[in-house]
C-alpha cells in the first residue's frame, strides 16, 4: 500500500553581496578573528545592503528552488516562510514573497521559531501535504538579523549573519517503508522556562522597538548538545532509523563545537556533517535550508541520501527532520 510523503523538488539558496570578515570586528571591538574561530568556526558572514530587506532575500532563495525543481509560481500551493526579522509587524513576510512572485492563488504565511524556524516549517509544509491541504509548498527560511544586533556586544554581533535559503516540497507516493523518498518522521519540542536565555529585548507590545539580540552562551550551549542529539535520535527512532542509517546531517549552523558535541553524542563522523557556518556564521531560521542548497551545489547531496536536520532556538524551541533525498 503506498502512502503520501513531502518530497524535495527543489533547493536554493541567496546571500548577500557584502561579505563581513572577523577582521571588520577587530575595529571596535576587543576581539580577534583568531578569537571568534577558535569559539565559534566562524571565519566570515554576509550582511544585507540597506536596500535589503528580509523578503528579497527570501524571494531570491524562492526563485533558485523553483528553478531548482523546473517549476513555477503558478504550480505552487503555498509559501510559508520562517523568518524572526520580517519586513513589516504585519503583512507576512510570505505575502510580500507571493506578490513579488506574480502568484495570484493559494496562501502565504509566516512562522516564528527563530533558528528553529526552518524545521518547524518543513514540519508544517509536511503536515499539510499529508493532510490534502496542499500538494506543493515552497518553504523559505530567510533572516536579516543583522538589524537586530548590539554591535558593541562582541558576544552575539559576530556570531550572526544574513541569509535565506528554501525548498519545494510536494506530495509523491512512495512504497510506504524506511527507504521512501521525502520527510519520514518530525520531532518537535519546546519549552518556554529557558526563554530568557536567548531572546530579543524588544517588541510591539513592549517597548515598540524590534530590540536587540540577548544571549547567556554558555546557557545555550549547554542546552543545545543534549536537546540537538537528543531530538535527532528521537526522529531517527520514528523513522524506524539509526545514526548508522544517516548520509548526511544538516544542522542548524550556530557554533561548529556544537555542531561537533552533536554528531559525537549520535556517533556520526564529521565527514558526515554538513559545515557552512565558516562561510555563513548562524543565519538562523536560513541556515538548514541555506546548507541544504549548498551541500547539492557541491555535490555532496545525492538522490536517495538519508538526511537528518536539526535546530533549537530561542523559546527554547528545539526539532528534526528526518527525510531521504
Amino acid at each position: 500500500m503506498t502512502k503520501t510523503r513531502a518530497v524535495v523538488r527543489g533547493v536554493g539558496h541567496y546571500l548577500p553581496a557584502r561579505v563581513v570578515p572577523n577582521s571588520d570586528f577587530e575595529k571596535t571591538l576587543d576581539t580577534s578573528d583568531e578569537w571568534i574561530r577558535a569559539r565559534t568556526g566562524i571565519e566570515r558572514r554576509h550582511f544585507a545592503a540597506e536596500d535589503e530587506n528580509t523578503s528579497d532575500l527570501a524571494l531570491r532563495a524562492a526563485e533558485a528552488a523553483l528553478a531548482d525543481a523546473g517549476l513555477t509560481a503558478a504550480d505552487i500551493d503555498g509559501i510559508v516562510v520562517a523568518t524572526s526579522t520580517p519586513d513589516l509587524t504585519f503583512p507576512s513576510t510570505a505575502t510580500k514573497v507571493q506578490a513579488a512572485l506574480n502568484m495570484t492563488g493559494g496562501f502565504a504565511y509566516d512562522l516564528q521559531a527563530v533558528c528553529a524556524g526552518f524545521v518547524y516549517a518543513l514540519a508544517n509544509a509536511h503536515a499539510m501535504i499529508l493532510s490534502g491541504i496542499a500538494q506543493r509548498v515552497l518553504v523559505i527560511g530567510a533572516e536579516t538579523f543583522s538589524r537586530i544586533l548590539d554591535m558593541e556586544d562582541r558576544a552575539t554581533c559576530v556570531l550572526f549573519g544574513d541569509g535565506a535559503g528554501a525548498v519545494v516540497v510536494e506530495a509523491d507516493a512512495q512504497p510506504g517503508g524506511a527507504d521512501d523518498r521525502g520527510i519520514l518522521s518530525v520531532d518537535l519540542n519546546s519549552d518556554g522556562r529557558y526563554r530568557n536565555i536567548l531572546y530579543v529585548d524588544g517588541g510591539v507590545s513592549t517597548t515598540g522597538t524590534a530590540g536587540y539580540l540577548r544571549m547567556e552562551g554558555r546557557e545555550v550551549f549547554r542546552h543545545a548538545v543534549e536537546k540537538l542529539a537528543h531530538t535527532a535520535e528521537t526522529a531517527l527512532e520514528r523513522a524506524g532509523l539509526s545514526g548508522d542509517d544517516v548520509d548526511w546531517i544538516v544542522p542548524h549552523q550556530a557554533n561548529l563545537r556544537i555542531i561537533k558535541s552533536t554528531a559525537a553524542r549520535m556517533g556520526v563522523p564529521m565527514e558526515r556533517v554538513v559545515v557552512t557556518v565558516q562561510d555563513h556564521g548562524n543565519t538562523s531560521a536560513a541556515s538548514i535550508p541555506l546548507a541544504l542548497s549548498v551541500a547539492k551545489a557541491e555535490g555532496k547531496i545525492k538522490p536517495g541520501d538519508l538526511i537528518v536536520t536539526e535546530a533549537i532556538g530561542g523559546g527554547l524551541a528545539w526539532g528534526a527532520v528526518v527525510l531521504r533525498w
